[in-house]
């Protein structure tokens, strides 16, 4: 299976982390997992049906499908006529081009999206970026997020801080915060905080050269001990810690071009 990101124009950098292309290059079917990232993605499909949400929903050719935030991995089976078209948006991100009634609604599902509410790709080629730059520079609105000063101060203490402290530091309340997050995010504070340090133990245990024991990494981090992280891990990932050093899920977006997986 060959899967390739490429970057949006740098003025939508702010609000979509990449577009990207997954396509079969084998006759016969390949499984593959996918890792939850926090984001919200479009997809539109530009080859033969698929299987998405554990095998659950069919995805038709060429119709367009919205991918809510994922809170747990999911398996997926790649067949021979497999061809997507994604738009990965960063947290908020989605919320700067449309207008949703709650993300909460999608979360973990995926559900048909309107054809007249993306650009008419019928097929991927050296075209495909323009395309999408100028739709959605041409739907860019409303930039400024209420949340984003929240977000920065939960990223800045990679999710170990509690909900109820960040709420006093921006001066609102538990319960706006908690509405404000289900519907832009389409997660609860507490779970954005999780997934944030989640991320963050990750890191460290890819780079960490010193051998911390994950005892003490799990101390360093905020969870309560190494059992607290390992059931943490296997919730987003189904993966020990001891098995995230050569996984592809880890590599951040400027790593990425073309992968085989």
């Amino acid at each position: 299976m060959k899967y390739r990101e490429f970057k949006p124009h740098p003025v939508l950098r702010p609000y979509i982390d990449a577009y990207w292309v997954m396509r079969s290059e084998k006759n016969s079917p390949v499984s593959q997992r996918i890792y939850p990232d926090g984001c919200i993605d479009i997809i539109l499909n530009l080859g033969g049906e698929f299987l998405a949400n554990n095998g659950t929903f069919k995805m038709k050719n060429e119709t367009a499908y919205l991918v809510g935030t994922m809170t747990r991995y999911i398996d997926i089976t790649v067949e021979a006529d497999t061809h997507l078209l994604g738009i990965r948006f960063k947290p908020l991100g989605f919320s700067a081009f449309y207008e949703f009634a709650s993300l909460h609604e999608v979360t973990n599902k995926t559900i048909g999206f309107g054809s007249r509410l993306v650009p008419e790709i019928r097929q991927h080629d050296q075209n495909t970026g323009a395309i999408l730059d100028n739709f959605f520079y041409n739907k860019l609105s409303n930039p400024n997020h209420p949340l984003s000063a929240v977000m920065e101060t939960i990223k800045n203490k990679k999710g170990a801080i509690p909900i109820e402290q960040v709420a006093k530091l921006h001066f609102i309340s538990h319960r706006q915060l908690e509405r404000n997050f289900r519907r832009y995010l389409g997660i609860s504070p507490k779970e954005y905080a999780g997934f944030i340090r989640y991320q963050s133990v990750v890191q460290l245990i890819r780079e960490q050269t010193c051998k911390k024991s994950l005892l003490d990494l799990a101390l360093d981090t905020g969870f309560y001990d190494h059992a607290h992280l390992t059931n943490e891990i296997k919730k987003y990932s189904g993966l020990l810690p001891s098995q995230l050093q050569n996984v592809g899920f880890l590599q951040t977006s400027n790593e990425r071009g073309d992968v085989d997986l």
